[in-house]
């Protein structure tokens, strides 16, 4: 269950929010309130909250700073949804530099709030999965961790090499063995005692990390980073980013 904690001064708009909304069925549950920027910061402190809904007008810290300040000094990691009665462009620029999730005018009705939360959990799942992903063994530093020294390695070392530089080519472990002028069943085997990977794991994984980070820059459509990431085919592509990741290259990319 995602956390969510509310902070608005106005009593009856707190408690209604927390209690009359089917927080359940959206996978959340309302671990804290709080009625004024302080005592908010005091929570997130305290409950480590994923989602935090917002008033920005309070008497003492607002809203806004009460985001500010968390942020700041590194209280928390959450996303915020901020409700107001102000629909001044300030107010909305100082949400959007904070990188605030949803931007509501009051009274927002329960089906806006729903729909901000789902977003929000879709970003907070998106997220989860790419850092499980990036936190797995960085194959860009394959060959200093497992590489020893020695004739045979230099050759592996030589194919890990090779694919950095040719990852977006038409490159395969025989193409390899010929340039390096030995047999690809020996190349294969000393690539896997070396590095405990096939060359085909090693060669599709850097190429799906490749192609995390050109969609990431958000300049290019999904069949382009296939092609420039050396899949030639564009339903391979996704099988293979998709059994990496667990998520489509056009999920992704949403």
């Amino acid at each position: 269950m995602y956390k969510v904690i509310i902070v608005e001064d106005e009593d009856i708009i707190r408690k209604g929010i927390a209690y009359t909304m089917d927080w359940t069925s959206m996978g959340c549950t309302i671990v804290g309130e709080a009625a004024s920027g302080e005592e908010g910061l005091s929570k997130i402190s305290e409950l480590n909250p994923d989602i935090v809904l917002v008033d920005i007008m309070m008497p003492g810290m607002d809203g806004i700073a009460m985001i500010r300040k968390a942020k700041e000094d590194g209280i928390g990691d959450f996303k915020s949804v901020i409700l107001t009665s102000y629909a001044e462009f300030d107010y909305a620029k100082k949400a959007i530099d904070l990188d605030v999730s949803a931007y509501l005018m009051k009274p927002a009705s329960e089906e806006e709030i729903q729909k901000s939360i789902k977003k929000i959990i879709e970003e907070i799942e998106k997220e989860n999965v790419l850092k499980q992903y990036k936190e797995k063994k960085d194959l860009s530093d394959i060959g200093r961790i497992y590489i020893k020294s020695g004739k045979d390695n230099d050759y592996v070392q030589q194919v890990i090499d090779r694919t950095k530089e040719r990852f977006a080519e038409k490159i395969s472990i025989e193409t390899l063995s010929d340039e390096l002028g030995v047999s690809a069943s020996y190349l294969s085997r000393k690539f896997k005692e070396a590095t405990g990977h096939t060359y085909l794991d090693f060669l599709n994984e850097y190429r799906v990390r490749e192609a995390v980070k050109l969609l990431e820059t958000g300049k290019y459509k999904v069949y382009e980073v296939s092609d420039m990431t050396g899949f030639t085919d564009y339903k391979h592509f996704n099988a293979v980013f998709k059994r990496y990741t667990e998520m489509s290259p056009s999920d992704f990319l949403n």
